[in-house]
């Protein structure tokens, strides 16, 4: 008896001591914040039916919604909780199930992320079909001209959000039987297009990124602004973005490259 009682107490002590990395009176404890982000997103209808997920990067710990539960009725104690450099969980809820996300979580942390939201919005689901149709499967997203872009980081280590007249590119990669097999081509569209914040999963939904919590939110919210906006202008068949020139085509490749061209280049072939 006294052997059983032992094994329950330091199993309780266990449990307690994991249970103080998501219990907190703060609002702004990551356990908190998801718990009330994926309450908006349900209402937005952005995490329907147990879909998407979230989640946040605070210092060395790695916390993400579990997989299979109502959104809006998340609660603290259902987080996990995962050591970013082990890859190890730190808390593990025993009724529940790790997020199918958390591979492509971790790619957007290796990129410097604070936080990661994924939901199933329609009209990121919709603007995948678009381009498939129109542009076929290779093309990415693209959009400007519209106020909303302001709301999107201009890239990775670069200051300042897009503007007005900058074009916006988001890459689209194709859907898969099971979340955790996107991890390989989301890499790549993250290695292809690294000034990338988000990326499109055909018939789908969207991944997106930002430094932090309320960066993630805000590019969460302006792209789906913009996709919905998108689907809009598609009805009433107005082009998303100016057809590129042979010049423009020549710049997007020229910025690509680290070729050094010769003294007077431009003005020798655009005078």
């Amino acid at each position: 008896m006294a052997a059983e009682s032992f094994e329950e107490d330091a199993s309780s002590s266990v449990a307690a001591k994991e249970d103080e990395l998501v219990i907190s009176d703060s609002a702004q404890h990551p356990a908190n914040l998801i718990c009330e982000l994926c309450r908006k997103f349900y209402n937005w209808g952005w995490v329907t039916g147990t879909g998407g997920g979230t989640s946040i990067r605070h210092g060395d710990h790695i916390f993400i919604a579990p997989s299979g539960v109502q959104k809006e009725m998340m609660q603290p104690r259902d987080i996990f909780v995962m050591d970013f450099h082990t890859r190890n969980y730190l808390r593990r809820p025993p009724s529940l199930k790790p997020s199918a996300c958390t591979p492509l979580f971790l790619a957007a942390y290796d990129q410097g992320a604070g936080c990661c939201i994924h939901t199933h919005s329609q009209w990121a689901v919709l603007v995948t079909l678009l381009v498939e149709r129109d542009l076929g499967k290779d093309a990415c997203f693209e959009i400007e001209c519209i106020e909303q872009i302001k709301g999107v980081p201009k890239g990775k280590g670069k200051q300042g959000n897009l503007g007005y007249y900058d074009r916006l590119r988001i890459p689209i990669i194709e859907n898969t039987a099971h979340e955790e097999d996107l991890k390989d081509t989301l890499e790549g569209a993250i290695k292809k297009y690294p000034d990338a914040y988000a990326v499109l999963v055909r018939r789908h939904g969207i991944y997106i990124w930002g430094d932090n919590v309320v960066k993630a939110k805000t590019l969460c919210e302006s792209l789906d602004y913009i996709f919905q906006l998108a689907v809009e202008m598609r009805k009433q068949k107005l082009l998303w973005a100016k057809p590129q020139t042979t010049w423009g085509k020549f710049q997007a490749w020229f910025e690509s490259t680290t070729t050094t061209l010769p003294s007077g280049y431009h003005t020798q072939l655009y005078p």
